[in-house]
């Protein structure tokens, strides 16, 4: 991996069944990032398993299921080179709770590929998934018309898929300028990494180009530093280390650093990035540390690490604006369901619906409803059931967004607006 290059998140979103899978190992396996004799070995396994073809998404899942057991530091399996930029795939298709992912860790995506199947077309994943892309701050959208394969490489069916997707984007206010829209077919290569005589008809760019064509995104290396904790490890010769992904500022050994809300500190003697230790980490990057006079019971997961003279806010109560995307009934004051912000899952309390939001145009629909439904955008105040670090999204955005889940699902996503702390 050159180091050199501007580094995105880039998630791939879309419906499970629409080849996001498939599309991920042809990234990785186009750009070289999957040595040959793994994708060869996948290939014989697919073959014995009588899914020949399959090996792509085969390399994917077997890594997902190696990332389940691994440990969180290492995640170069997710990562590609392109001749502009470096990308992690924030979150790699695979794992269980894509929506939870792409809010809590994948909500720091830069840019987003869409992938929607051309002989399916927008399915309510799809619907889904735009709908967060919009509400967590991704600039530009890449669409793949994945599968055109299966379509025969009809012009016509492209067309119409791109009509549909068109009409989504508008609904959730998504310039459909900044979307690029290409004919793709993960299965056979088609339009990736070269392009396809199969497409004549298309003269756009194709998917390596148009991720070289992104815009670069500023690191928030000026902003304070906040560390969400993954994990809490003990290891022999260091003692306490936890692990997390750097979000905005930097982390610096001797720093004086504050975790919230467990509201312990010290100073930090080490930090480790792929098994080497590092004085600097910056934006982006997934590290252990080690900070004196902590030991493993003082801090947990969900805590959040920062500078201990102006520590990450922790809220007594909070106002934010969520969007309802699926709820089997209504959502009334009171309800208590469990927030997913960055690491942190903690019970939370609706104190009150203060007003439903216009979701075409941003303005005040009504003012304190009486409840809110799937589809409805709305202002509430949270009251978090336990301490919750987490801050106003329009100061610092990689901490101020969070999944609202019940019942097994992902109800609704939102962003913090204001931080009440106690």
């Amino acid at each position: 991996m050159s180091e050199d290059k501007p580094h995105q998140n880039l998630a791939i979103i879309g419906h499970v069944d629409h080849g996001k899978s498939t599309l991920v190992g042809r990234l990785l396996y186009e750009t070289g990032s999957v040595p040959e004799h793994v994708i060869e070995q996948h290939k014989e396994e697919a073959e014995e398993k009588g899914k020949g073809g399959f090996e792509f998404a085969y390399v994917m899942d077997n890594l997902a299921e190696e990332r389940e057991r691994g440990v969180t530091i290492d995640i170069a399996h997710q990562e590609f080179d392109t001749d502009e930029y470096y990308f992690t795939i924030v979150d790699c298709p695979g794992h269980r709770d894509f929506v939870k992912n792409m809010i809590t860790g994948a909500s720091q995506a830069d840019n987003a590929v869409l992938v929607v199947a051309a002989d399916d077309g927008v399915a309510p994943q799809t619907q889904e998934h735009v709908f967060l892309a919009r509400t967590l701050g991704i600039n530009e959208l890449i669409v793949g018309v994945n599968k055109m394969d299966i379509v025969d490489y009809k012009e016509s069916t492209y067309k119409e898929v791109v009509s549909e997707v068109k009409d989504l984007l508008k609904q959730v206010q998504f310039n459909t300028d900044d979307a690029e829209f290409i004919p793709i077919s993960a299965f056979e290569g088609d339009n990736i990494a070269e392009r396809s005589d199969n497409t004549d008809w298309y003269d756009g760019e194709i998917l390596l180009e148009a991720l070289n064509n992104l815009e670069a995104p500023e690191p928030p290396t000026d902003a304070d530093l906040r560390l969400p904790i993954q994990d809490v490890y003990t290891i022999s010769g260091i003692g306490t280390v936890p692990v997390g992904r750097v979000e905005t500022g930097l982390l610096n050994t001797g720093d004086n650093v504050s975790f919230q809300p467990s509201d312990v500190g010290g100073e930090v003697k080490t930090i480790e990035m792929h098994h080497e230790e590092v004085p600097q980490a910056e934006p982006g990057d997934n590290v252990g540390f080690n900070v004196r006079g902590i030991g493993k019971d003082d801090i947990r997961r969900g805590d959040v690490c920062g500078p201990a003279d102006d520590p990450p806010s922790v809220a007594e109560t909070f106002t934010a604006q969520i969007v309802v995307m699926q709820h089997p009934s209504v959502i009334t004051d009171g309800y208590t369901p469990v927030f997913h912000a960055h690491t942190a899952q903690v019970a939370c309390t609706i104190e009150s619906i203060d007003a439903k939001i216009d979701p075409s145009s941003g303005e005040v629909a009504e003012e304190n409803p009486d409840f809110i439904q799937s589809g409805d955008a709305a202002k509430v105040t949270v009251r978090p059931q336990k301490p919750l670090s987490i801050e106003p999204a329009s100061e610092i955005p990689e901490l101020g967004s969070f999944a609202i889940r019940d019942m097994g699902q992902t109800i609704a996503a939102g962003q913090v607006l204001s931080v009440n702390e106690p």
